[in-house]
């Protein structure tokens, strides 16, 4: 028998790092040649790192939230025959080594190595007597299969994959099954707890700040950091564009999407950054320099089951509302199913946020880095509005809109957020002055 490591491939051009934010597999495992062994993020893409070769694991090459380098042992394998030379050499030249040194350092050697194996089992070894009960444990060495988000979602819930049976296709795991574990409950030693009611629940959970979540503090708290925020809010009354928006939906091909109200906020918004191009760039505030670009690439924030992900939707300049609702529908689908690419997570010039009917009345979005402008949506209601002669009920919605101080001035975000306030409550004039 012999030790065969696999190494961080590369993942991408320019990528030096990506962090750890799942092990798929565990010490002891057998594992085939092309099982994915890993899940690592880089720029809000998750990648799974396949096997080159079957064997057993040995050893993981490092935890949950670890930054591991490109070329770095990622896993180390036992296989039949003879292990990896290059691995071999230093294992072999080590080994007399101990053997010179007083007993009570040989005695405690064995410490540093044994140590990582429970660290990386026991969230394994803990969840799976609440599900056993309800699901059959997988044979030795077989992999589940399910989708990033399943596996995020587990893993924060200390769901073993292994322990939850898949009814999906092939024996895929979907969030129904991970429902149905929820809904069978934990084991005997917790479900005693409700029948009193009156018991203090002392516990405290520690939960890892990593991945996505990592991802999003750190970019959160640049942005609040770097950036001067001057937020404005104003109403806009979208009686008219409901109107449009319903009676095209009511002529929609079965073919098209439905459409929402972001493809006419897409191009409203491309309206008024003809007029006022400074909106449409990202500040290297490093260098003291303002990118201006002449193509709209709008971020569309989508939330996902493990966190905020803005997906970027290239050249809203270019697009028509039907084929902007389909590419919005697209992105925002994939981004759930972590199946976004690189290119499709970057490069934004300008983002959209809505929390839809969830909207609240008013809220205050905080800028993309290194974007200098964010349009938030609001939720619609129906309010009494006055016309010059009696108060009529129209629907009416609220945006909230963050601009960097530094690049905008209070003045001009005022006349842009104007400018789109009125194109949406005069729908003609977005597909009249759209074609100039």
């Amino acid at each position: 028998m012999g030790i065969r490591t696999i190494k961080m491939p590369d993942i991408g051009e320019g990528i030096a790092e990506a962090e750890l934010v799942e092990w798929l597999v565990a010490p002891g495992d057998l594992i085939q040649e092309d099982q994915m062994l890993a899940a690592v993020m880089t720029d809000k893409a998750t990648v799974e790192i396949p096997a080159t070769f079957g064997g057993r694991v040995a050893s993981l090459g490092g935890e949950v939230g670890q930054v591991i380098a490109i070329g770095a042992p990622l896993i180390s394998i036992e296989v039949e025959g003879e292990g990896d030379p290059v691995e071999a050499a230093p294992a072999a030249a080590a080994a007399p080594a101990p053997a010179e040194v007083p007993a009570a350092s040989v005695a405690a050697a064995p410490a540093p190595v044994a140590a990582p194996v429970p660290a990386a089992t026991a969230p394994r070894s803990e969840a799976a007597p609440a599900v056993s009960s309800a699901r059959a444990v997988r044979p030795e060495g077989e992999k589940p299969v399910a989708s990033p988000a399943v596996r995020t979602r587990a893993r924060e819930a200390g769901i073993d994959l292994r322990a939850v049976s898949g009814t999906g296709p092939g024996g895929r795991i979907t969030h129904a099954d991970l429902d149905a574990v929820f809904s069978a409950g934990p084991g005997t030693s917790t479900a005693a707890a409700p029948q009193s009611g009156r018991g203090a629940d002392t516990s405290v959970k520690e939960i890892k700040v990593a991945g996505l979540r990592r991802m999003i503090a750190e970019k959160m708290a640049t942005a609040k950091r770097q950036i001067p925020h001057i937020t404005y809010v104003e109403d806009v009354d979208m009686t008219g564009l409901e109107a449009l928006r319903s009676k095209m939906n009511g002529k929609r091909r079965e073919d098209q999407e439905k459409l929402t109200l972001l493809p006419f906020l897409l191009r409203a918004m491309t309206i008024a950054i003809r007029e006022q191009p400074q909106f449409n760039a990202r500040y290297d505030d490093q260098n003291g320099v303002i990118h201006q670009y002449g193509g709209i690439h709008a971020g569309i924030a989508v939330q996902t089951p493990t966190g905020l992900v803005v997906a970027n939707l290239r050249h809203a300049e270019s697009r028509g509302i039907w084929e902007q609702a389909a590419e919005i529908a697209r992105l925002a689908k994939g981004a759930r199913d972590g199946k976004l690419g690189r290119d499709e997570l970057t490069g934004s010039t300008i983002t959209i946020t809505s929390l839809g009917p969830l909207g609240g009345i008013s809220h205050t979005p905080i800028i993309n880095y290194p974007e200098v402008a964010i349009i938030g949506v609001n939720k619609m209601q129906v309010r009494p509005v006055w016309n010059g002669k009696k108060f009529k009920p129209r629907q009416v919605m609220n945006m909230s809109s963050s601009f960097d101080h530094r690049v905008i001035d209070g003045w001009d975000a005022a006349i842009f957020i104007q400018r789109i306030k009125g194109l949406l409550e005069d729908p003609l004039a977005l597909f009249t002055e759209g074609e100039a």
